[in-house]
């Protein structure tokens, strides 16, 4: 047997606070650099394209996020169930729950893939794409799509990485996709003439750059997660494994993917306010996402703590890391929101230096990050409560709260007053509403895993599993 955990983090005992950070830092710091992937479509296709360029990628962005999201949340399934064989120190199940992932992961990424070109056109009808942007966004996201499955590998695998404590290495391997998309964008465009299609299509490499980097980190680890590449095939998928990664991971997924339905909706009255506004909103997106960043890596640091501690039987300290990570993430939002807002003019510059489009997403980033602590909470509480093996309630509450109050407002409010601070306020409301519904949720469960009337989806295994 491999070393136990040796390039991870001891979760089980010990501080928490220090190591909270030392899990989420790296884990933000991957996030951004997953996300500049995107911001360099973004300002190179600005500063060398124009707005119309700008705007398509735009459009796209809450497509990919809706994709994305699903690949995500199946991800967390995954880290939660290798997460908790960890814990409970059931060593045997490891290598076949880490073939199980690697292989949905290709099955889904491919099905997405063909699925999603298929469906391109229906979905940038729905979201009603004006006609100048029409052509350079279906381009975009079709040549994009290419990389689904590049993207779905990378999830999988830096979930079972992370399972096990380690943030850096996908950090290393985001910052080395990060930098070959940003060469291979200038190159596409300025050296062979290409345009939003060679954008995309850089992007696209680079995210199969990424995830190979992760396989080959995984067959050459010496610890616990080691597996070489060859013996997927033999090991297969087990059934039982994948079954428990989708009974926590499918309703994660979904409720990311309702945020982005949400957000489809959005940018469909957005584009109906014309072609700044839609640059305006690609602008203050690729600002405001770089916050979020942190919010969710102290959610997924806590889905994977909790889920360690669950797995060793210690709820005491599962209830005093959801506890710890709510104050950390509330302290770490209001000072980068803050720091946000105060330079938001020098930043959104980098990307236009149109006065309306600026002056449009200035507005957007007040109306959004001013109140994205509430959004930080949901992320808490959702991944504490994934940690258990409870996915479906967050999922449930989101659906209602955050789906249902953006529908609502876009159909009765906005379009009674269709200006774009009407629309951005929406944000800030649903996450008022879902951080209340989901802190009721989050206390109900908790009693109960005190009384010890739940204990999650997926149970310990007998004594005899273990190796």
């Amino acid at each position: 047997m491999p070393e136990p955990n040796k390039n991870g983090l001891n979760m089980l005992e010990g501080s928490i606070v220090d190591k909270l950070f030392i899990f989420a830092i790296p884990l933000a710091l991957t996030t951004f650099f997953q996300q500049l992937l995107n911001t360099a479509d973004v300002l190179i296709s600005g500063k060398y394209i124009g707005t119309n360029a700008m705007a398509a990628i735009g459009n796209n962005t809450p497509i990919v996020s809706l994709i994305v999201s699903l690949f995500v949340g199946l991800s967390i399934g995954a880290n939660v169930v290798i997460a908790r064989h960890i814990g409970s120190r059931q060593f045997g199940r490891i290598k076949m729950s880490i073939s199980t992932a690697i292989l949905t992961a290709i099955i889904s990424g491919l099905s997405v893939m063909l699925l999603a070109e298929f469906l391109v056109d229906t979905s940038l009808d729905a979201m009603g794409v004006p006609s100048e942007v029409r052509e350079m966004t279906e381009t975009y996201l079709r040549f994009f799509l290419l990389g689904m499955p590049g993207i779905s590998l990378y999830n999988f695998a830096a979930a079972i990485i992370r399972s096990r404590g380690d943030t850096r290495t996908p950090l290393y391997s985001l910052l080395i996709a990060s930098v070959l998309n940003l060469i291979l964008d200038f190159l596409a465009v300025q050296v062979f003439g290409m345009g939003i299609d060679g954008i995309a299509g850089a992007t696209s490499i680079a995210n199969y750059a990424n995830a190979f980097y992760l396989l080959h980190s995984l067959s050459t680890t010496k610890d616990i997660l080691h597996v070489h590449i060859y013996e997927l095939r033999q090991v297969g998928i087990d059934y039982r494994e994948i079954r428990r990664m989708i009974a926590i991971g499918l309703p994660a997924g979904i409720q990311g993917m309702v945020f982005s339905v949400s957000n489809l909706i959005i940018q469909s009255a957005i584009n109906s306010l014309g072609a700044d506004a839609m640059a305006a909103s690609a602008a203050g997106f690729s600002l405001e996402i770089n916050v979020y960043t942190f919010m969710n890596a102290f959610g997924q640091a806590t889905t994977t703590f909790v889920s360690q501690n669950f797995g060793a039987h210690n709820l005491p300290r599962c209830f005093r890391i959801t506890k710890l990570a709510l104050i950390v993430e509330t302290l770490v939002t209001l000072g980068l929101s803050a720091l946000t807002l105060i330079f938001s003019r020098e930043l959104l510059m980098l990307f236009s230096t149109d006065e309306r489009v600026i002056e449009l997403a200035t507005i957007r980033l007040w109306y959004i990050v001013a109140p994205y602590i509430l959004n930080g909470s949901i992320e808490i509480l959702s991944g504490a409560l994934r940690g258990y093996g409870i996915s479906m309630p967050p999922a449930i509450v989101t659906l209602i709260c955050v789906c249902g109050v953006r529908i609502i407002w876009v159909y009765t409010v906005f379009a009674a007053d269709p200006t774009y601070e009407n629309l951005m306020i929406t944000y800030g409301i649903s996450w008022a509403f879902t951080t209340a519904l989901l802190a009721v949720i989050y206390i109900y469960f908790k009693r109960r895993l005190a009384d010890g009337r739940h204990l999650g989806i997926n149970q310990h295994y007998p004594d005899s599993e273990k190796a």
